[in-house]
This record gives C-alpha cells, sequence and structure tokens, in this order.
C-alpha cells in the first residue's frame, strides 16, 4: 500500500505538495469515502475520486538512458540549463518520470529513469548494495602501487574512507600520458569517484558510468534510451534483496 498523496502524483494529478492540499481542502474520496488525512494508504483495488472524477492510476515505466556530459541528471533546473528531460520523446515529457539515482553533469553513461517511487528506493537505498561501474580516463600514468592504494581505500570528504568494489587498470598511454581504469562501486556518494582519483594524486579527463548491476549500454548510442523489458526490471528486484544488508 502507499500513500494517497503518491499515489495522487504518480497518476500526474498533481505534484506530491499539491496533492496533499487537494487532499486537506477534502477534495479526494477513496472508495466513496471523503479523505482528509495526508498518512491514508490506498491499494491498487481502491476507487480513488478527485473533484468527483475517478483517476486512472499510472502504469509504471522504466527506461535506460545513455546520459551524454552537459545534461543535468534532474527533471528541471531553474537555470534554464539543459537536463535528461530534453533528451526524451515528447510523449515521455508528458509522464512524471525521475531519475533514479545520479550522474553529474559532467559525467556520461548509464542513468535509469521511472515513475516507480518504491522501485527507486530499491536501487538507491544505501542497504541495497547495487554495484556501479565506471570507465575513468586518468590523466597521467597511474602507477601500480598506486592502484593498489586505490583497491585498499582511500579517504575522501576529509573522514570518508571510500573503497571500490574492484578496480582493473585497462590501458596505459604513453603516447597520450593517460590511464584507463574500470572502478566498480556499490556506494554513491557524490562525486565520488572522481575524489578518489584526486585523492591518489591524479585528475579525471571523462567519466562514464557503463553498468548498473547487470544492464549495460549495448544497444544504447550516446543521446538514446530504451524502455527496460519486465524480466529486467524484475531481476533487478531479485539482486536489490539479494545484496541487502541490514
Amino acid at each position: 500500500m502507499e500513500r494517497l498523496q503518491k499515489v495522487l502524483a504518480q497518476a500526474n494529478i498533481a505534484s506530491r505538495r499539491k496533492s496533499e492540499e487537494m487532499i486537506l481542502e477534502g477534495r479526494v474520496k477513496v472508495n466513496g469515502k471523503v479523505i482528509t488525512e495526508l498518512g491514508f494508504k490506498v491499494n491498487k483495488t481502491d476507487d480513488i475520486e478527485v473533484d468527483g472524477k475517478p483517476i486512472k492510476l499510472a502504469e509504471h515505466l522504466y527506461f535506460l538512458l545513455n546520459k551524454p556530459t552537459g545534461f543535468l541528471s534532474t527533471v528541471k533546473d531553474d537555470k534554464g540549463r539543459r537536463t535528461i528531460m530534453d533528451l526524451l520523446e515528447p510523449a515521455h515529457k508528458e509522464i512524471r518520470l525521475y531519475p533514479v539515482g545520479r550522474l553529474d553533469y559532467d559525467t556520461a553513461g548509464l542513468l535509469l529513469l521511472t515513475n516507480d517511487g518504491d522501485f527507486t528506493n530499491h536501487m538507491t537505498h544505501p542497504s541495497y548494495h547495487i554495484e556501479k561501474e565506471y570507465l575513468v580516463r586518468v590523466k597521467g600514468i597511474v602507477i601500480r602501487k598506486k592502484i593498489v592504494e586505490l583497491r585498499k581505500g582511500v579517504t575522501i570528504d576529509k573522514n570518508y574512507h571510500a573503497k571500490p568494489k574492484a578496480v582493473r587498470l585497462i590501458e596505459l598511454n604513453k603516447d597520450h600520458q593517460s590511464t584507463l581504469l574500470s572502478i566498480t562501486l556499490v556506494e554513491g556518494k557524490n562525486k565520488q569517484v572522481r575524489k578518489m582519483i584526486e585523492a591518489l594524486g591524479y585528475q579525471v579527463k571523462n567519466l562514464t558510468r557503463v553498468r548498473y548491476d547487470f544492464l549495460t549500454l549495448d544497444g544504447v548510442e550516446r543521446g538514446t534510451y530504451r524502455p527496460l523489458k519486465i524480466h529486467e526490471v524484475k531481476k533487478l528486484y531479485a539482486h536489490s534483496i539479494a545484496k541487502r544488508i541490514d
């Protein structure tokens, strides 16, 4: 069961805050009864009316987006900067889709979008250790000693010990003085990969998330997206529950 205002928002009736106002104003009925309690919960079989008109519960949708750099992982921006919504088709822009977690403005790669709040919670809550793999191009040659140091974990944000799940050396480019690394995380600290690389004394040239659990960017070009198949959604749920740490 879910809170009434959340269901109204998911049905594209109004924002969560506006839906709360509508409930307090006595404009919402559940099974013929006026509800003015914000904590009231409903299920899929309940009949919900707003201003005397029945609402249609929104279908849950799930998408995998290959985000380019230069786009914010948000629905809108007060400063008028480009967001991931600018990459969507007109029909999908009308749906209340939200990013599952985020990718920084200058980070590219795999980002999930959905209108399913429960799914978002499973994918982003700290207790669900979902693996995210990044390819990071580092300025300079990262020596073996530094890679070992990174695998053991480094201190970021003054006192946080950030330890990746895995680190692989993919390429040393001596001609261009750069190193390509694969870093897998089960955390989601702000700019974590960049901060870890900086803690080693290097700088990130570019960063791309290439894997989210078992999902990859195969077949999805930069700036495009595809719907997730139902078996993929179920598999993500199953993996998150199996990896949960209480």
